[in-house]
């Protein structure tokens, strides 16, 4: 049994409504040479890499001790830009816990939360400031970027739900999300396994 001093403490973390970041702990950077495979269109990848390793998002992951009972929370900022037609995006993950439910507040920007459960489900929600998406038990999920800003996102899920990003990496996810005729699309994924 825990005893008080072994307890986490209350605590309070500044996000900048501007930007997403935090004074409090550096954020966890994803660049472009870390998403390789993540997008359809591998020549665009391999040519805008070789141009230059450029910042797709980060995130903010606080320390929260993951144990039942905690909550783990923070800010997503992905960038705006393409690969090809493909917007940026996060990797994307379940959670190790499949059942852990997740949500996500969007404080600026626009774009979607694209996600899929192992049998198949796909659903798409729309991103704009102000707008709350649930992300259910058993889904995948993966912020995308559709705008010409960061899409800055506020998530709370429980603290021991772990990460599970191998099976995406591997298989990808069913639909992606491309600019066609200037506007964001859903399509199926080419590559998807």
């Amino acid at each position: 049994m825990e005893t008080l001093t072994q307890l986490l403490k209350p605590f309070s973390v500044y996000f900048s409504l501007n930007n997403g970041l935090s004074d409090t702990k550096p954020s966890l950077k994803r660049y472009l040479s870390q998403m390789k495979g993540m997008y359809n269109d591998d020549q665009a990848f391999d040519l805008m890499l070789k141009d230059r390793d450029s910042l797709v998002y980060e995130f903010h992951e606080l320390g929260v001790p993951e144990k039942p009972g905690n909550l783990a929370f923070g800010t997503s900022i992905v960038y705006p830009g393409k690969v090809g037609n493909e917007y940026y995006m996060t990797k994307g993950h379940f959670h190790t816990i499949l059942d852990t439910s997740e949500v996500y507040y969007c404080i600026g920007g626009k774009g979607y939360m694209l996600m899929e459960s192992p049998e198949g489900d796909c659903d798409i929600q729309e991103f704009t400031p102000g707008k709350a998406v649930y992300v259910p038990g058993r889904y995948a999920h993966r912020s995308i970027n559709t705008g010409n800003e960061p899409l800055i996102t506020f998530y709370v899920f429980r603290a021991d739900a772990g990460h599970d990003y191998g099976t995406i990496e591997s298989n990808g996810f069913r639909k992606i999300v491309a600019e066609q005729d200037e506007k964001p699309v859903v399509v199926n994924n080419p590559k998807w396994q």
